[in-house]
Protein backbone atom coordinates (compact mmCIF):
# COMPACT_ATOMS: atom_id res chain seq x y z
CA UNK A 1 0.00 0.00 0.00
CA UNK A 2 1.99 2.52 -1.25
CA UNK A 3 1.29 6.45 0.26
CA UNK A 4 -1.73 4.50 2.22
CA UNK A 5 -1.81 6.68 5.18
CA UNK A 6 -4.16 4.16 7.09
CA UNK A 7 -1.52 1.51 6.26
CA UNK A 8 1.34 3.55 7.44
CA UNK A 9 -0.43 4.24 10.64
CA UNK A 10 -1.59 0.54 11.24
CA UNK A 11 1.87 -0.62 10.78
CA UNK A 12 3.47 2.14 13.02
CA UNK A 13 1.01 0.88 15.87
CA UNK A 14 1.91 -2.61 15.75
CA UNK A 15 5.70 -2.11 16.00
CA UNK A 16 4.76 0.20 18.94
CA UNK A 17 2.67 -2.85 20.36
CA UNK A 18 5.50 -4.87 19.97
CA UNK A 19 7.91 -3.34 21.42
CA UNK A 20 5.57 -2.43 24.68
CA UNK A 21 4.91 -6.24 24.49
CA UNK A 22 8.59 -6.64 25.04
CA UNK A 23 8.66 -4.04 27.94
CA UNK A 24 5.43 -5.75 29.72
CA UNK A 25 7.11 -9.13 29.38
CA UNK A 26 10.55 -7.71 30.94
CA UNK A 27 7.87 -6.31 33.48
CA UNK A 28 6.64 -10.08 34.21
CA UNK A 29 3.44 -9.49 32.62
CA UNK A 30 2.51 -12.30 30.24
CA UNK A 31 -1.68 -12.00 29.82
CA UNK A 32 -2.71 -8.84 28.98
CA UNK A 33 -0.31 -7.98 26.82
CA UNK A 34 -0.06 -11.11 24.92
CA UNK A 35 -3.69 -10.46 24.34
CA UNK A 36 -2.88 -6.73 23.21
CA UNK A 37 -0.40 -8.19 21.00
CA UNK A 38 -2.65 -10.02 18.92
CA UNK A 39 -5.20 -7.22 18.67
CA UNK A 40 -2.77 -4.15 17.93
CA UNK A 41 -1.34 -6.51 15.35
CA UNK A 42 -3.88 -7.62 13.54
CA UNK A 43 -5.28 -4.12 12.47
CA UNK A 44 -2.39 -3.81 9.59
CA UNK A 45 -2.99 -7.61 8.79
CA UNK A 46 -6.74 -6.56 8.19
CA UNK A 47 -5.59 -3.67 5.81
CA UNK A 48 -3.61 -5.83 3.61
CA UNK A 49 -5.99 -8.60 3.43
CA UNK A 50 -8.45 -5.49 2.45
CA UNK A 51 -6.08 -4.87 -0.45
CA UNK A 52 -7.27 -7.78 -2.47
CA UNK A 53 -10.74 -8.02 -0.90
CA UNK A 54 -13.17 -10.32 -3.35
CA UNK A 55 -15.76 -7.77 -3.62
CA UNK A 56 -17.37 -4.63 -1.75
CA UNK A 57 -18.87 -6.88 1.12
CA UNK A 58 -15.39 -8.61 1.80
CA UNK A 59 -14.04 -5.21 1.89
CA UNK A 60 -16.28 -3.76 4.46
CA UNK A 61 -16.39 -7.13 6.51
CA UNK A 62 -12.55 -6.75 6.72
CA UNK A 63 -12.91 -3.03 7.74
CA UNK A 64 -15.33 -3.57 10.31
CA UNK A 65 -13.13 -6.44 11.77
CA UNK A 66 -10.00 -3.72 11.94
CA UNK A 67 -12.12 -1.69 13.57
CA UNK A 68 -13.02 -4.17 15.94
CA UNK A 69 -9.32 -5.10 16.99
CA UNK A 70 -8.54 -1.42 16.84
CA UNK A 71 -11.37 -1.15 19.31
CA UNK A 72 -10.23 -3.97 21.58
CA UNK A 73 -7.23 -2.46 21.78
CA UNK A 74 -7.35 0.71 23.02
CA UNK A 75 -9.40 -1.59 25.85
CA UNK A 76 -6.02 -3.42 26.71
CA UNK A 77 -4.10 -0.12 27.14
CA UNK A 78 -6.37 1.20 29.63
CA UNK A 79 -6.94 -1.59 31.32
CA UNK A 80 -2.81 -1.77 31.41
CA UNK A 81 -2.88 1.67 32.37
CA UNK A 82 -5.29 1.09 35.03
CA UNK A 83 -3.19 -2.08 36.90
CA UNK A 84 -0.04 -0.05 36.72
CA UNK A 85 1.58 -2.32 34.57
CA UNK A 86 2.11 0.74 31.59
CA UNK A 87 2.88 4.27 33.02
CA UNK A 88 1.02 7.59 32.00
CA UNK A 89 3.32 8.25 29.88
CA UNK A 90 3.19 5.34 27.81
CA UNK A 91 -0.43 5.10 27.77
CA UNK A 92 -0.75 8.73 26.85
CA UNK A 93 1.45 7.77 23.74
CA UNK A 94 -0.08 4.92 22.66
CA UNK A 95 -3.56 5.89 23.02
CA UNK A 96 -3.42 8.62 21.07
CA UNK A 97 -1.79 6.44 18.17
CA UNK A 98 -4.70 3.92 18.59
CA UNK A 99 -7.57 6.77 19.11
CA UNK A 100 -6.19 7.68 15.24
CA UNK A 101 -6.51 4.74 13.72
CA UNK A 102 -10.05 4.12 14.91
CA UNK A 103 -11.10 7.36 13.80
CA UNK A 104 -9.69 6.43 10.21
CA UNK A 105 -10.79 2.77 10.60
CA UNK A 106 -14.72 4.47 11.47
CA UNK A 107 -14.18 6.79 8.22
CA UNK A 108 -13.23 4.15 5.92
CA UNK A 109 -16.62 2.11 7.03
CA UNK A 110 -18.72 5.22 7.07
CA UNK A 111 -17.77 5.66 3.81
CA UNK A 112 -17.50 2.46 2.02
CA UNK A 113 -21.10 1.68 3.73
CA UNK A 114 -22.32 5.30 2.01
CA UNK A 115 -20.83 4.29 -1.48
CA UNK A 116 -22.89 2.16 -3.98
Amino acid sequence: MKNNVVMEKAVAFAIRIVNLYKVLCSRKEYVLSKQLLRSGTSVGALLKEGEHAQSRADFLSKMNIALKEANESLYWIDLLYRTDYITEQEFQSIIKDCEELLKLLASIVKTTRQTK
